[in-house]
């Protein structure tokens, strides 16, 4: 388990249709050690911050496992594959996926603690950065949202740490409740 990517953005208009909407999804990688504080990565913005961000959503993780489902999924409209940061995450991860984790658990890097909060809920910004309208539904079919992080311990972040994976109570793992939201969502 690891950080592959540590990815950073600003917010900036994001043009759907005929309206443009504040918006920080896109995420670009940086390299070197980025500081973390209890409200997220040095350098980084949440444009809405009664969905991103605060306490319990400082951190954004996706699984690099479903980068292929994403790639598939946009079957040839865009030329160039997703760069790290794509689907609006901070830390692009390996071997840490959403049946495997649960509300609770402590990520432990070389210098920072994070704790599992929350699976993502995808909205119309993501389906317009994925360039498909129907990003989100897909998302919640596939159970792959990545998941919120709160800093339980600041420090730095950086590409290539190692990630240890400590338990927390084991009540309910982060694609269990996407599925609730997702049977909630269907049921409205």
């Amino acid at each position: 388990m690891q950080v592959l990517h540590v990815c950073v953005g600003q917010a900036r208009p994001l043009t759907i249709g005929r309206r443009s909407f504040l918006s920080a999804i896109g995420k670009a990688a940086v390299d070197g050690p980025v500081a973390l504080a209890p409200l997220g990565l040095a350098g980084d913005e949440q444009a809405d911050p009664s969905v991103h961000g605060g306490l319990d959503k400082a951190v954004y993780a996706y699984p690099l496992e479903h980068y292929a489902f994403w790639e598939a999924q946009r079957g040839g409209l865009f030329d160039e594959p997703l760069p790290p940061g794509a689907l609006g995450e901070n830390l692009l991860v390996q071997g840490l996926l959403e049946n495997a984790l649960w509300i609770g658990d402590e990520l432990h890097l070389p210098d920072a603690v994070l704790r599992v909060t929350a699976p993502r809920e995808p909205c119309f910004k993501f389906n317009a950065r994925m360039g498909l309208p129907d990003a989100g539904r897909r998302m919640m079919q596939a159970l792959n949202p990545g998941f919120y992080l709160a800093v339980v311990r600041p420090g730095s972040i950086r590409a290539g740490d190692p990630v240890e994976l400590r338990p927390g109570p084991r009540g309910l793992r982060v694609d269990e409740a996407f599925a609730a939201r997702r049977l909630k969502h269907l049921r409205e």
